[in-house]
């Protein structure tokens, strides 16, 4: 891929990390917030990947592989699926928009490649044909249609506009939510994510000069997406991750469906209420004005027994961070994965260019999760559900 338009934009500072290749932010990333949130700006995704599927059996075959249900879905449904081993890690996350024709797969840049080669090899005798199309277009995001319509319109092939709607905002149907409904910020979350030609980057970042729409960097969008409990392929998932310990049955998986890899771990985990690991959100001490880095530690301190004279607490490590981000109003935060047993209430600190930062845990999945008793029962493996 070239460099992105929006990199020559005044002020752009390239982004780090997960997001190389965009805009990290454009001078002030913490209006580009206020900008973004109130849907008046839009964010380069060019570094995100597009994988399309076409043919008549697409829909039932990525069906037969997803942990979401896919076989009906009906020209410009967006859902969320996860490809997950046998073992129930999860090995890819997609946006999926289907216009009738093709389904159209986002992925993060460097999962392109391996999600079409994976793909194409599973393909057999089906009537389908896989192709990475990440050079050939690319994805704006934005917090309303109005912001992504005056930077460039979506790619429409057969009429529909290819334009993912995130499913977080609410629990999808069959699905399974490990946060408590009180206080979740979801609500508050609106992302779209539209497919355009690659060529129409240029025409967004003109928009952007003449002040048609403003611009925001990855930075901003990062925070919000940490202020909503999103999770995210690139930086909340390791080798270990099961769906479980981030909420991601909430948007991902449909409980109802099965016949797919890694459906027995979900079906065990759920019904134990036992996730090996858990996402918290994380308020943290702004006082040494440091933000932490991904893979950064979060220990605890072991408060009781009460430690000796003179004696320093006892610390262990319990989690890392996945993402942190200076919020515009709840300040510095950050995503962790800890471990389940870390008690809601247990003080923690996050180990970060040699400092120790001092940081507040909100419970996303509760350390106190039980088994889900009100949840449809999984299909036994064999039994087709179309």
């Amino acid at each position: 891929m070239t460099a992105s338009p929006f990199l020559g934009l005044s002020g752009a500072v390239a982004a780090e990390g997960v997001d190389t290749g965009v805009a990290g932010h454009y001078g002030n990333p913490i209006v580009e917030q206020r900008r973004l949130e109130r849907g008046d700006a839009v964010v380069d995704l060019s570094g995100r990947g597009v994988v399309t599927v076409t043919g008549p059996d697409r829909l039932t075959w990525l069906h037969s592989m997803a942990s979401q249900s896919l076989a009906r879905l009906q020209p410009g449904d967006c859902v969320e699926a996860l490809l997950l081993d046998a073992s129930g890690r999860v090995e890819h996350a997609v946006h999926v928009i289907d216009d009738g024709e093709t389904s159209w797969l986002i992925v993060e840049g460097d999962e392109a490649g391996p999600l079409a080669a994976f793909l194409d090899r599973m393909r057999f005798m089906l009537r389908v044909e896989v192709a990475d199309a990440s050079d050939e277009v690319a994805v704006l995001g934005a917090m309303s249609t109005s912001a992504l319509d005056a930077a460039a319109p979506a790619l429409a092939p057969t009429g529909v506009a290819l334009d993912w709607v995130d499913p977080w905002a609410q629990p999808r149907p069959g699905g399974h939510q490990y946060a408590r409904d009180s206080g979740h910020p979801a609500s508050d979350w609106h992302w779209i994510e539209r497919i355009v030609p690659r060529t129409a980057l240029a025409e967004a970042a003109a928009a952007v000069r003449a002040g048609t729409v403003e611009a925001a960097g990855s930075m901003a969008a990062e925070a919000l997406r940490v202020a909503a409990w999103r999770p995210r392929f690139a930086t909340e998932v390791d080798e270990r991750t099961i769906p479980h310990e981030v909420d991601w049955l909430r948007s991902a998986v449909d409980l109802g469906k099965g016949c797919y890899k890694g459906q027995e771990t979900v079906a065990k985990v759920l019904n134990l209420g036992r996730p090996p690991r858990r996402l918290v959100l994380l308020h943290l001490d702004g006082s040494d004005t440091v933000l932490p880095a991904p893979g950064d530690e979060v220990v605890g301190e072991k408060v009781r027994p009460e430690p000796a004279d003179g004696a320093l607490p006892e610390r262990k490590v319990v989690g890392r961070i996945t993402t942190a981000a200076m919020h515009h109003e709840l300040g510095p935060v950050a995503l962790a994965v800890v471990k389940r047993a870390v008690p809601a209430d247990l003080p923690l600190i996050v180990l970060s260019h040699g400092i120790e930062v001092a940081a507040a845990q909100v419970e996303i999945v509760p350390a106190d999760a039980g088994a889900a008793v009100e949840v449809p029962r999984l299909p036994r493996l064999g039994v087709h559900k179309g």
